[in-house]
């Protein structure tokens, strides 16, 4: 009988030790090495976010392959990488370098971009004065 009670015992902590760790919840590892850099980029007619009529919406990923609906990923994710992700930057990055003439008509166009960049959370919202000012002066990330 004794000899019974020892294999019972040695089985159920055999099936503790086993068993035990596999009952409980396991830690996702990352997918990835990378830090996730996604981002909405969007655009409108108007003053702000809020009060802008949305017009189009494209999608940045810049993780170890750049992706997404942007019409331009590896650019936009290079300039992204150029400002260090400081999206303030972005809005003079090009600084009307093509010299091209913008009237003085005041339509605004807001950019916001919203996600993450290099695993920090980001909500970037910048209001050009109208979209020849955003395609000549902003960054090429704003091109969509």
């Amino acid at each position: 009988m004794r000899r019974m009670a020892r294999w019972a015992l040695s089985g159920a902590l055999l099936t503790a030790a086993v068993a035990g760790p596999l009952s409980t919840p396991a830690h996702s590892a990352p997918a990835s090495l990378y830090a996730p850099s996604a981002l909405v980029f969007t655009t409108g007619h108007g003053e702000t976010a809020m009060t802008a009529t949305p017009e189009r919406a494209v999608t940045l990923n810049c993780a170890y392959t750049t992706s997404g609906t942007h019409p331009d990923p590896r650019q936009a994710c290079a300039e992204l990488d150029r400002v260090n992700g400081d999206l303030g930057r972005l809005a003079t990055l090009r600084g009307n370098e093509a010299g091209r003439p913008c009237t003085k008509e005041y339509r605004p166009v807001v950019v916001t971009i919203q996600g993450a960049w290099r695993g920090t959370r980001v909500n970037y919202e910048h209001t050009f004065a109208n979209s020849c000012i955003k395609e000549t002066q902003g960054a090429a990330a704003f091109a969509f």
